[in-house]
């Protein structure tokens, strides 16, 4: 490590979690810090936004892109002990108007993603409706930024950065699952990402395609007023198939095989005429305004070459990307790599050399293709997650993830699956939770002052 502090001026693209939390660790280290945020507030993908785009599925490029995914009724699907940052826990409040269930509602992760940013001032860092329309490699290995004041028609405002961190986060830009045939179906279709309440699909026969957590909440609230609900999951067991318990109608099935004029036809053989077909089927990344002269691409979800998912070897450390891995704790890990960012770029900290971070990318990338892994689950790190934030902890001398928040975690997923109806309110791990409270009250008491 390098003891010779340095100071950068830092653009962060992103006013979500990911972007916030950067904000702090840059600013901790010194940097000079702007961070763009294209919407009024603060928050990203949690300020819950009622309308939806032109287009259902997402596909026309001219429609109107609402950049919220999330729907009315939604709730973490993670204790909120497992979700804060680690000197800023997500502790529940009493006073009126908050949440404190322990598996709360979109507007309390906001409220606390307001406090986060009231309490560390970061508010005072972010330029609100402004969108960046380009980042590209400037002179002398500066960054140049072009960015639009939304509330200011054409004109735009070009500056230079030392660096570019990348938050803009991936729930915008739907990923749709291909069926033969869909394009000749008479029903109605739309992503997920459109979806906010239940009452479109009163009286309808729905099918819903996907396993995931959005899957399972949005077939649990549309069978409360639809006629029936069909679940096309690929990854369903053979033996969960058929009607699901405790509901009159609600299917699992397997795989959808193919869709023509009317019916449904699911590959276990069974086919339903259905109304309209609603895609849980994930997210692609979508950087649309970065140009790097091909240093860093996106081919079939995979966002690269990148160094731990982090830094592209042909331009670390001055672009970096956070956030990028899912099916995670997504706030620990947020932290831990922009405290690896911050430090890296003020010179606490040195990357291995180009070739050596290229190396590291192509055993992994390997690693991936031995494994079967499809090139679309790059950045998928459910059972490596843990491991990963330790090693990006060691990196940076960052505390490792506490034994409990793994423990916490993984008895929530296992619940999620033995209790879909109920895991947000009924549990089996208090003595967890009673660890994570004493471990806050350390955090709080040994706090680094904020700025």
């Amino acid at each position: 490590m390098s003891t010779a502090i340095t100071r950068r001026h830092v653009a962060v693209i992103g006013a979500g979690a990911a972007g916030l939390v950067t904000a702090r660790e840059l600013r901790r280290e010194g940097h000079e810090v702007v961070v763009f945020e294209r919407g009024n507030q603060i928050g990203g993908t949690w300020v819950y936004n009622p309308n939806v785009e032109s287009d259902p599925l997402g596909l026309d490029p001219n429609r109107n892109v609402v950049h919220s995914s999330l729907y009315d009724s939604l709730r973490t699907n993670l204790p909120r002990e497992c979700m804060g940052f680690r000197d800023y826990p997500f502790i529940k409040r009493d006073e009126k108007g908050r949440d404190s269930r322990r598996f709360p509602s979109h507007r309390e992760v906001l409220m606390y993603l307001q406090d986060f940013a009231v309490d560390f001032g970061i508010g005072e860092l972010v330029r609100l409706e402004t969108e960046v329309v380009l980042v590209e490699l400037g002179e002398g290995g500066k960054w140049r930024v072009k960015s639009k004041p939304l509330k200011l028609n054409n004109e735009y405002v070009v500056e230079i950065y030392d660096a570019v961190v990348i938050c803009n986060g991936h729930h915008v830009q739907p990923r749709i699952a291909h069926i033969p045939g869909i394009n000749a179906w008479r029903g109605q279709q739309m992503h997920s990402h459109n979806y906010r309440t239940p009452k479109p699909f009163k009286d309808q026969v729905v099918v819903i395609i996907g396993g995931a957590a959005s899957a399972v909440d949005l077939s649990r609230e549309i069978a409360t007023v639809a006629k029936e609900v069909h679940i096309a999951d690929r990854s369903i067991k053979e033996d969960k198939l058929g009607k699901v318990p405790g509901h009159d109608n609600m299917w699992l099935h397997s795989t959808i095989e193919s869709a023509h004029g009317s019916p449904v036809v699911f590959q276990d053989g069974k086919a339903v005429n259905a109304d309209f077909i609603v895609h849980c089927t994930g997210y692609k990344y979508d950087f649309p305004f970065l140009q790097t002269k091909g240093a860093v691409t996106v081919d079939d979800n995979r966002v690269g070459p990148l160094y731990q998912h982090v830094f592209p070897p042909e331009l670390a450390p001055w672009l970096s990307f956070v956030g990028l891995p899912w099916m995670v704790a997504p706030f620990s890990l947020f932290e831990r790599q922009s405290n690896w960012i911050a430090r890296t770029l003020s010179n606490r900290i040195a990357l291995p050399s180009k070739e050596k971070m290229t190396e590291d990318v192509e055993a992994f990338y390997s690693s991936l293709e031995a494994s079967g892994t499809p090139k679309r689950y790059t950045h998928k790190m459910p059972d490596l997650q843990w491991d990963y934030d330790n090693w990006v902890s060691d990196q940076c001398g960052f505390p490792a993830i506490e034994e409990w928040r793994v423990e916490m975690y993984n008895a929530t997923s296992k619940n999620r699956v033995l209790r879909p109806e109920s895991y947000r309110d009924v549990w089996d791990d208090d003595d967890l939770a009673d660890q994570a409270q004493k471990d806050f009250g350390n955090y709080l008491i040994h706090q680094v002052p904020k700025p």
